[in-house]
Protein backbone atom coordinates (compact mmCIF):
# COMPACT_ATOMS: atom_id res chain seq x y z
CA UNK A 1 0.00 0.00 0.00
CA UNK A 2 1.54 3.33 -1.12
CA UNK A 3 1.64 5.93 1.40
CA UNK A 4 -0.05 9.17 1.03
CA UNK A 5 0.95 12.29 2.80
CA UNK A 6 -0.70 15.76 2.80
CA UNK A 7 0.31 19.58 2.96
CA UNK A 8 -2.28 22.22 3.29
CA UNK A 9 -1.91 26.10 3.46
CA UNK A 10 -4.73 27.64 5.58
CA UNK A 11 -5.38 31.65 5.15
CA UNK A 12 -4.83 33.83 7.97
CA UNK A 13 -8.17 36.23 8.82
CA UNK A 14 -9.52 38.97 10.96
CA UNK A 15 -12.13 36.87 13.17
CA UNK A 16 -14.49 39.59 12.34
CA UNK A 17 -13.89 41.77 8.76
CA UNK A 18 -12.60 38.41 6.90
CA UNK A 19 -9.71 40.27 5.98
CA UNK A 20 -6.06 38.46 5.89
CA UNK A 21 -3.91 39.24 8.52
CA UNK A 22 -0.53 38.76 9.34
CA UNK A 23 -0.22 36.77 12.10
CA UNK A 24 1.88 33.57 11.00
CA UNK A 25 4.77 34.93 13.32
CA UNK A 26 2.53 34.68 15.96
CA UNK A 27 0.54 31.37 15.34
CA UNK A 28 3.53 29.93 14.98
CA UNK A 29 5.22 30.93 17.93
CA UNK A 30 1.82 30.00 20.03
CA UNK A 31 2.51 25.58 18.44
CA UNK A 32 5.96 25.82 19.16
CA UNK A 33 5.26 27.03 22.91
CA UNK A 34 2.50 24.41 23.15
CA UNK A 35 4.50 21.36 21.27
CA UNK A 36 7.29 22.84 23.37
CA UNK A 37 9.52 21.87 19.88
CA UNK A 38 8.64 18.33 19.27
CA UNK A 39 6.55 16.82 16.08
CA UNK A 40 5.59 20.56 14.78
CA UNK A 41 3.76 19.97 11.77
CA UNK A 42 3.18 23.96 10.85
CA UNK A 43 5.69 26.05 8.84
CA UNK A 44 5.36 29.82 7.28
CA UNK A 45 5.07 30.24 4.29
CA UNK A 46 5.61 32.76 1.51
CA UNK A 47 3.74 35.28 3.03
CA UNK A 48 2.81 35.80 7.04
CA UNK A 49 -0.87 35.96 6.19
CA UNK A 50 -0.69 32.22 5.86
CA UNK A 51 0.51 28.62 7.39
CA UNK A 52 0.88 25.49 5.99
CA UNK A 53 0.96 22.20 7.67
CA UNK A 54 2.27 18.55 6.92
CA UNK A 55 0.33 15.25 7.88
CA UNK A 56 2.68 12.06 8.07
CA UNK A 57 3.07 9.46 5.93
CA UNK A 58 -0.28 7.60 5.72
CA UNK A 59 -1.56 4.65 4.45
CA UNK A 60 -5.43 4.87 5.44
CA UNK A 61 -7.48 7.16 4.25
CA UNK A 62 -9.58 7.37 7.68
CA UNK A 63 -6.50 8.30 9.30
CA UNK A 64 -5.37 10.82 7.31
CA UNK A 65 -8.52 12.60 7.15
CA UNK A 66 -8.17 12.05 11.05
CA UNK A 67 -4.77 14.06 11.06
CA UNK A 68 -6.38 16.78 8.85
CA UNK A 69 -9.33 17.72 10.35
CA UNK A 70 -6.45 17.67 14.00
CA UNK A 71 -4.27 19.77 12.08
CA UNK A 72 -6.73 22.37 11.11
CA UNK A 73 -8.28 22.55 14.16
CA UNK A 74 -5.28 23.09 15.77
CA UNK A 75 -4.34 26.11 13.79
CA UNK A 76 -7.39 27.40 13.90
CA UNK A 77 -6.85 27.35 17.85
CA UNK A 78 -3.99 29.11 17.60
CA UNK A 79 -5.95 31.79 15.38
CA UNK A 80 -8.68 32.00 17.59
CA UNK A 81 -6.54 33.77 20.83
CA UNK A 82 -5.00 36.19 18.79
CA UNK A 83 -8.55 37.40 17.12
CA UNK A 84 -8.51 35.60 14.03
CA UNK A 85 -9.48 32.53 11.83
CA UNK A 86 -7.62 30.04 9.99
CA UNK A 87 -9.56 29.03 7.26
CA UNK A 88 -9.17 27.34 3.93
CA UNK A 89 -9.44 29.48 1.40
CA UNK A 90 -6.78 29.26 -2.04
CA UNK A 91 -7.45 33.13 -2.14
CA UNK A 92 -8.57 35.87 0.14
CA UNK A 93 -12.06 37.27 -1.40
CA UNK A 94 -11.62 40.57 0.28
CA UNK A 95 -8.87 42.79 -1.12
CA UNK A 96 -5.26 42.20 0.79
CA UNK A 97 -1.81 44.02 0.64
CA UNK A 98 0.00 40.55 1.06
CA UNK A 99 3.44 40.61 3.48
CA UNK A 100 6.40 38.65 2.73
CA UNK A 101 8.03 36.45 5.14
CA UNK A 102 11.29 37.58 6.65
CA UNK A 103 13.56 34.50 5.45
CA UNK A 104 16.66 35.15 3.14
CA UNK A 105 14.50 32.69 0.88
CA UNK A 106 11.27 35.08 0.91
CA UNK A 107 13.22 38.10 0.00
CA UNK A 108 15.36 36.54 -2.73
CA UNK A 109 12.25 35.63 -4.56
CA UNK A 110 11.39 39.25 -4.37
CA UNK A 111 13.98 40.94 -5.24
CA UNK A 112 13.90 38.72 -8.23
CA UNK A 113 10.81 38.03 -9.40
CA UNK A 114 9.26 41.25 -8.30
CA UNK A 115 5.36 41.66 -8.53
CA UNK A 116 4.91 38.12 -9.26
CA UNK A 117 5.99 37.19 -5.72
CA UNK A 118 4.26 40.14 -3.75
CA UNK A 119 0.81 38.66 -5.76
CA UNK A 120 1.38 35.41 -4.43
CA UNK A 121 -0.88 35.04 -1.65
CA UNK A 122 -2.42 32.02 -2.72
CA UNK A 123 -3.41 28.41 -0.68
CA UNK A 124 -2.58 25.09 -2.79
CA UNK A 125 -3.03 21.49 -1.36
CA UNK A 126 0.01 19.35 -2.13
CA UNK A 127 0.08 15.54 -1.87
CA UNK A 128 2.56 12.88 -2.02
CA UNK A 129 2.44 9.60 -2.62
CA UNK A 130 5.13 7.12 -2.13
CA UNK A 131 7.47 5.54 -4.89
CA UNK A 132 10.01 2.56 -5.14
CA UNK A 133 12.52 4.84 -7.14
CA UNK A 134 12.86 7.94 -8.82
CA UNK A 135 12.53 5.72 -12.46
CA UNK A 136 8.99 4.54 -11.21
CA UNK A 137 8.85 8.20 -10.00
CA UNK A 138 9.17 9.45 -13.39
CA UNK A 139 7.38 7.03 -15.47
CA UNK A 140 4.35 8.00 -13.22
CA UNK A 141 4.85 11.42 -13.90
CA UNK A 142 4.90 10.64 -17.49
CA UNK A 143 1.69 8.90 -17.29
CA UNK A 144 -0.22 10.58 -15.36
CA UNK A 145 0.08 14.84 -16.97
CA UNK A 146 -3.37 14.61 -18.79
CA UNK A 147 -5.25 13.89 -15.62
CA UNK A 148 -4.22 16.76 -13.59
CA UNK A 149 -6.35 19.12 -14.50
CA UNK A 150 -9.37 16.98 -13.87
CA UNK A 151 -7.92 17.16 -10.06
CA UNK A 152 -7.38 21.12 -10.48
CA UNK A 153 -11.51 21.12 -11.19
CA UNK A 154 -12.15 18.79 -8.48
CA UNK A 155 -10.21 21.38 -6.31
CA UNK A 156 -11.03 24.85 -7.29
CA UNK A 157 -12.08 26.97 -4.42
CA UNK A 158 -10.47 30.73 -5.50
CA UNK A 159 -13.22 32.38 -7.50
CA UNK A 160 -12.53 35.92 -5.91
CA UNK A 161 -9.43 37.61 -6.34
CA UNK A 162 -8.64 41.32 -4.63
CA UNK A 163 -12.70 41.77 -3.55
CA UNK A 164 -14.27 40.79 -7.34
CA UNK A 165 -15.89 37.46 -9.03
CA UNK A 166 -12.77 36.98 -11.34
CA UNK A 167 -15.28 34.19 -13.58
CA UNK A 168 -12.64 31.19 -12.49
CA UNK A 169 -13.40 28.43 -10.71
CA UNK A 170 -9.72 28.31 -9.39
CA UNK A 171 -8.22 31.87 -9.80
CA UNK A 172 -5.01 30.68 -7.30
CA UNK A 173 -3.97 28.39 -10.44
CA UNK A 174 -3.90 31.65 -12.82
CA UNK A 175 -1.98 33.35 -10.46
CA UNK A 176 0.17 30.61 -9.37
CA UNK A 177 1.15 29.98 -13.38
CA UNK A 178 3.03 33.33 -13.39
CA UNK A 179 5.97 31.28 -12.27
CA UNK A 180 8.16 30.36 -15.51
CA UNK A 181 9.17 27.64 -13.81
CA UNK A 182 5.58 26.54 -12.97
CA UNK A 183 2.58 24.49 -14.66
CA UNK A 184 2.70 21.01 -16.87
CA UNK A 185 5.93 19.44 -19.11
CA UNK A 186 6.43 17.13 -21.43
CA UNK A 187 7.22 13.14 -21.39
CA UNK A 188 10.72 13.09 -19.55
CA UNK A 189 11.19 9.37 -20.88
CA UNK A 190 13.57 8.56 -17.58
CA UNK A 191 14.82 9.79 -14.02
CA UNK A 192 18.13 10.25 -15.87
CA UNK A 193 16.45 13.13 -18.47
CA UNK A 194 13.96 14.31 -15.20
CA UNK A 195 17.43 15.32 -13.31
CA UNK A 196 18.99 17.01 -16.20
CA UNK A 197 16.06 19.28 -17.13
CA UNK A 198 15.99 20.27 -13.39
CA UNK A 199 19.68 20.48 -13.34
CA UNK A 200 19.47 22.77 -16.49
CA UNK A 201 16.69 25.09 -15.16
CA UNK A 202 18.63 25.50 -11.91
CA UNK A 203 22.11 26.42 -14.01
CA UNK A 204 19.88 29.22 -15.60
CA UNK A 205 20.05 31.00 -12.24
CA UNK A 206 17.02 31.75 -12.74
CA UNK A 207 16.12 29.69 -10.05
CA UNK A 208 17.79 29.22 -6.56
CA UNK A 209 17.29 25.68 -6.44
CA UNK A 210 15.64 22.75 -7.18
CA UNK A 211 13.29 23.53 -4.30
CA UNK A 212 11.81 26.39 -6.48
CA UNK A 213 10.51 23.52 -9.78
CA UNK A 214 7.27 24.40 -9.31
CA UNK A 215 6.16 21.57 -12.06
CA UNK A 216 1.81 20.34 -11.63
CA UNK A 217 3.58 16.96 -10.46
CA UNK A 218 7.18 16.55 -9.36
CA UNK A 219 9.69 14.23 -8.05
CA UNK A 220 10.05 15.27 -4.30
CA UNK A 221 13.43 16.61 -3.93
CA UNK A 222 13.03 15.69 0.29
CA UNK A 223 10.88 12.51 0.33
CA UNK A 224 10.96 9.12 -1.38
CA UNK A 225 8.11 10.22 -3.18
CA UNK A 226 6.19 12.16 -6.47
CA UNK A 227 4.75 15.54 -5.04
CA UNK A 228 1.11 16.47 -6.88
CA UNK A 229 1.02 19.90 -6.59
CA UNK A 230 -1.70 21.41 -9.08
CA UNK A 231 -4.78 21.27 -6.49
CA UNK A 232 -6.33 24.41 -4.80
CA UNK A 233 -6.78 23.76 -0.67
CA UNK A 234 -9.71 22.47 -0.77
CA UNK A 235 -12.73 23.64 1.24
CA UNK A 236 -13.78 20.80 3.02
CA UNK A 237 -11.57 18.24 4.44
CA UNK A 238 -13.77 15.38 3.06
CA UNK A 239 -12.54 16.90 0.04
CA UNK A 240 -9.29 16.83 0.79
CA UNK A 241 -9.02 13.51 1.46
CA UNK A 242 -11.08 12.47 -1.57
CA UNK A 243 -8.32 14.31 -3.61
CA UNK A 244 -5.76 12.46 -1.63
CA UNK A 245 -7.73 9.23 -2.38
CA UNK A 246 -7.81 9.47 -6.01
CA UNK A 247 -4.46 10.89 -6.72
CA UNK A 248 -2.94 7.97 -4.64
CA UNK A 249 -4.99 5.42 -7.05
CA UNK A 250 -3.93 7.42 -10.33
CA UNK A 251 -0.43 6.62 -9.01
CA UNK A 252 -0.81 3.25 -8.61
CA UNK A 253 -2.58 3.30 -11.99
CA UNK A 254 0.51 4.98 -13.71
CA UNK A 255 3.04 2.44 -11.98
CA UNK A 256 1.01 -0.28 -13.14
CA UNK A 257 0.87 0.74 -16.68
CA UNK A 258 4.77 1.81 -16.51
CA UNK A 259 5.56 -1.89 -15.68
CA UNK A 260 3.01 -3.31 -17.98
CA UNK A 261 5.12 -1.34 -20.83
CA UNK A 262 2.26 0.65 -21.50
CA UNK A 263 3.77 4.18 -23.10
CA UNK A 264 2.59 7.53 -21.69
CA UNK A 265 -0.07 9.09 -23.54
CA UNK A 266 1.86 11.77 -26.07
CA UNK A 267 -0.65 14.86 -25.38
CA UNK A 268 2.22 18.26 -25.92
CA UNK A 269 2.24 20.69 -23.54
CA UNK A 270 0.59 23.20 -24.98
CA UNK A 271 -2.91 21.04 -25.09
CA UNK A 272 -2.23 20.27 -21.25
CA UNK A 273 -2.12 24.16 -20.67
CA UNK A 274 -5.20 24.71 -22.55
CA UNK A 275 -6.52 21.49 -20.38
CA UNK A 276 -5.51 23.19 -17.17
CA UNK A 277 -6.95 26.91 -18.31
CA UNK A 278 -9.98 25.19 -18.78
CA UNK A 279 -10.49 23.24 -15.32
CA UNK A 280 -9.29 27.01 -14.06
CA UNK A 281 -12.36 28.36 -15.34
CA UNK A 282 -15.17 25.87 -15.04
CA UNK A 283 -14.43 24.19 -11.89
CA UNK A 284 -16.90 21.55 -11.78
CA UNK A 285 -19.62 23.80 -13.36
CA UNK A 286 -18.83 23.52 -16.96
CA UNK A 287 -16.85 22.18 -19.98
CA UNK A 288 -13.76 20.79 -19.28
CA UNK A 289 -10.61 18.69 -21.93
CA UNK A 290 -11.39 15.35 -22.07
CA UNK A 291 -8.01 13.68 -20.83
CA UNK A 292 -8.17 11.03 -23.42
CA UNK A 293 -9.24 13.27 -26.36
CA UNK A 294 -8.17 16.98 -25.44
CA UNK A 295 -11.49 17.63 -26.59
CA UNK A 296 -14.44 19.34 -24.66
CA UNK A 297 -16.45 17.34 -22.33
CA UNK A 298 -19.27 17.54 -19.79
CA UNK A 299 -17.39 18.20 -16.12
CA UNK A 300 -19.04 15.20 -15.20
CA UNK A 301 -18.18 13.24 -17.92
CA UNK A 302 -14.55 14.05 -17.46
CA UNK A 303 -14.58 12.86 -13.29
CA UNK A 304 -16.59 10.11 -14.47
CA UNK A 305 -13.57 8.72 -16.58
CA UNK A 306 -11.16 9.69 -14.01
CA UNK A 307 -12.80 7.36 -11.55
CA UNK A 308 -13.06 4.81 -14.49
CA UNK A 309 -9.06 4.90 -14.86
CA UNK A 310 -8.41 4.51 -11.47
CA UNK A 311 -11.15 2.05 -10.47
CA UNK A 312 -8.77 -1.12 -10.13
CA UNK A 313 -6.16 0.87 -8.11
CA UNK A 314 -8.97 1.83 -5.60
CA UNK A 315 -10.65 -1.25 -5.34
CA UNK A 316 -7.09 -2.98 -4.19
CA UNK A 317 -6.84 -0.55 -1.82
CA UNK A 318 -10.26 -0.88 -0.28
CA UNK A 319 -11.16 3.02 -1.10
CA UNK A 320 -13.49 2.04 -4.42
CA UNK A 321 -16.77 2.84 -2.46
CA UNK A 322 -16.09 5.81 0.30
CA UNK A 323 -14.07 7.47 -3.10
CA UNK A 324 -17.15 6.82 -4.99
CA UNK A 325 -19.92 8.07 -2.40
CA UNK A 326 -17.66 11.21 -1.69
CA UNK A 327 -17.44 12.28 -5.65
CA UNK A 328 -20.93 11.52 -6.38
CA UNK A 329 -21.18 14.30 -2.90
CA UNK A 330 -18.98 16.78 -4.03
CA UNK A 331 -20.30 17.07 -7.77
CA UNK A 332 -23.63 17.35 -6.55
CA UNK A 333 -23.04 20.26 -4.41
CA UNK A 334 -19.90 21.35 -5.76
CA UNK A 335 -16.96 21.91 -4.59
CA UNK A 336 -15.37 25.61 -2.85
CA UNK A 337 -15.97 28.09 -5.84
CA UNK A 338 -19.68 27.19 -6.38
CA UNK A 339 -20.04 27.34 -2.50
CA UNK A 340 -18.45 30.49 -1.98
CA UNK A 341 -20.48 32.29 -4.98
CA UNK A 342 -23.70 30.91 -3.13
CA UNK A 343 -22.55 32.19 -0.14
CA UNK A 344 -22.13 35.54 -1.49
CA UNK A 345 -25.68 35.31 -3.26
CA UNK A 346 -27.14 34.85 -0.17
CA UNK A 347 -25.00 37.72 1.96
CA UNK A 348 -24.33 40.22 -0.31
CA UNK A 349 -20.92 39.97 1.46
CA UNK A 350 -17.38 39.12 1.56
CA UNK A 351 -16.79 39.23 4.61
CA UNK A 352 -19.91 37.10 5.44
CA UNK A 353 -18.32 34.51 3.07
CA UNK A 354 -14.92 34.37 5.20
CA UNK A 355 -16.76 33.62 8.34
CA UNK A 356 -18.67 31.16 7.04
CA UNK A 357 -15.94 29.15 4.87
CA UNK A 358 -13.35 29.93 8.28
CA UNK A 359 -16.67 27.58 10.13
CA UNK A 360 -17.09 25.30 7.37
CA UNK A 361 -13.06 24.49 7.32
CA UNK A 362 -12.87 23.43 10.60
CA UNK A 363 -15.68 21.04 10.19
CA UNK A 364 -14.63 17.94 10.64
CA UNK A 365 -14.63 15.14 7.51
CA UNK A 366 -15.88 11.73 7.83
CA UNK A 367 -12.95 9.35 8.92
CA UNK A 368 -13.92 6.53 7.05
Amino acid sequence: MRSVGVEEELLLVDAESGEPRALATAVLAAVSRESSGQDDVFEAELHRQQVEFATRPQTDMGELAEEINRCRAHAARHAERLGAAAVALATSPLPVSPSLGFGERHQWLAEHFGLTTQEQLTCGCHVHVSVESDEEGVAVLDRIRPWLPALLALSANSPFWQGQDTRYGSYRSRVWGRWPMAGPVEIFGSADRYHEQVQDMVGTGVLLDEGMIYFDARLSHTYPTVEIRVADVCLDSSTTVLLATLIRALVETAARQWRAGEPPARHRVELLRLASWRAARSGLDGELLHPLTMRPAPAEAVVRALFDHVRDALEDSGDLLPAQEALATLVKTGGGARIQRELLARTGDLRAVVRACARRTCTPSPTG
